[in-house]
């Protein structure tokens, strides 16, 4: 706006007839095409590059048609925002041209004898294209660092949300592992004691409540155990999975081998989380059966094993969610290693069956 208003003040004659109203269109369209630079860069580039040419070719008119004012100014403007606007070739284009003009417009104004003056400003006039490009270069750098940074809060965000549905998946298995069994079983054993009341057989139902609290106490020591493995500190992993092992009722039931070492916290709680649910299955399953863990750490993996024989006592069938397998392998998946469950087909313990989680570190 100050250059407007400079020209407005400064630029004679301004009229509404012969030299004067020439001087005053040209004034017009100089200041229409400064005033365009406000327009949004979104404008195509054929469009800019048409504005530019037309209001340098009217700055270097009105050079011709004004006795006197500041309007040369409009083409230093014109040719700096071409720099910014434009691609680096239609730029230049732009600013030769505001060059030749302006300083053959000079050289037919002021005569052959200032051809050093009149060509140094001519071609001066050309120089603000290079403040326009290092202007542009500067805000396309500027333009990239926010880029970056708002990339780099998407990812961050993008983590943050993968974090979050991580730790819901491990919750979940947690939950499911320590009552969907439980829950089901004790359901199950509830519903039967109800139908059983209406046979009158009070041996019956009174064994099918010992059962559900059985069942009850069972999921409280479980949960105990969640709680406990959930927390964030390191666990130790021999002392909590020797601990486990004597409370589901098998003592001397864990064998350690190889060199021992500290595992890492979400291994120790995940493997402890594996221990649990076939420790669980176990009980469940096959009642009565033995109970054998090992742990064996290797030079590059550590190997959970959990074996049990058959049933010795009655086994009552049980609702399950068909989620617990599935829990296990999501976990060792987790920890990039791998697990095998299925029944024992030979050897002493023939009907039982043997869960092994390969854990590499």
């Amino acid at each position: 706006m100050l250059v407007i208003t400079l020209a407005v003040i400064t630029v004679r004659p301004v009229g509404f007839s012969g030299r004067g109203l020439v001087v005053a269109a040209l004034l017009v369209v100089n200041s229409a095409a400064l005033l365009a630079r406000h327009l949004p860069r979104t404008l195509p580039p054929w469009a800019a590059l048409t504005w530019l040419t037309t209001g340098v070719v009217a700055a270097a008119g009105l050079l011709e048609a004004s006795t006197s004012g500041s309007g040369y100014l409009f083409a230093y403007f014109l040719v700096g925002h071409a720099g910014y606007r434009l691609p680096l070739k239609r730029a230049l284009a732009v600013a030769a041209l505001s060059s030749v003009l302006c300083g053959g417009v000079l050289y037919f104004y002021l005569g052959p004898g200032h051809q050093v003056l009149t060509w140094t400003f001519g071609l001066g006039t050309g120089v603000p294209v290079v403040v326009g490009i290092l202007s542009r270069s500067r805000h396309q750098a500027l333009e990239a660092m926010v880029d970056a940074v708002e990339s780099s809060a998407r990812a961050a965000r993008a983590e943050a949300r993968t974090a979050v549905l991580t730790e819901r998946s491990r919750i979940a298995r947690d939950v499911h592992d320590v009552l969907a069994h439980s829950l089901a079983g004790i359901s199950m054993h509830l519903e039967l004691a109800d139908a059983l009341i209406e046979t009158g057989d009070l041996d019956k139902v009174r064994a099918a409540h010992d059962k559900a609290h059985s069942m009850v106490r069972e999921s409280l020591k479980q949960a105990q155990w969640t709680v406990y493995t959930l927390r964030e500190d390191s666990l130790p992993l021999l002392e909590s999975l020797t601990a486990m092992v004597e409370s589901s009722g098998h003592r001397d039931a864990l064998t350690v081998t190889g060199a021992v070492r500290e595992m890492p916290a979400l291994v120790t709680q995940n493997v402890l989380r594996i221990a649990q649910e076939s420790l669980t299955n176990a009980a469940r399953h096959a009642p009565g059966g033995r109970v054998a863990v090992t742990m064996a750490f290797g030079a590059a993996s550590a190997t959970l094993t959990v074996r049990n024989g058959p049933a010795t006592g009655d086994v009552t069938p049980a609702v399950g969610s068909g989620m617990g397998l599935i829990g296990m392998r999501e976990r060792v998946a987790l920890l990039g290693g791998t697990i095998a469950a299925g029944p024992l087909t030979e050897g002493p313990e023939r009907g039982g069956w043997q869960v092994e989680a390969v854990i590499p570190g």
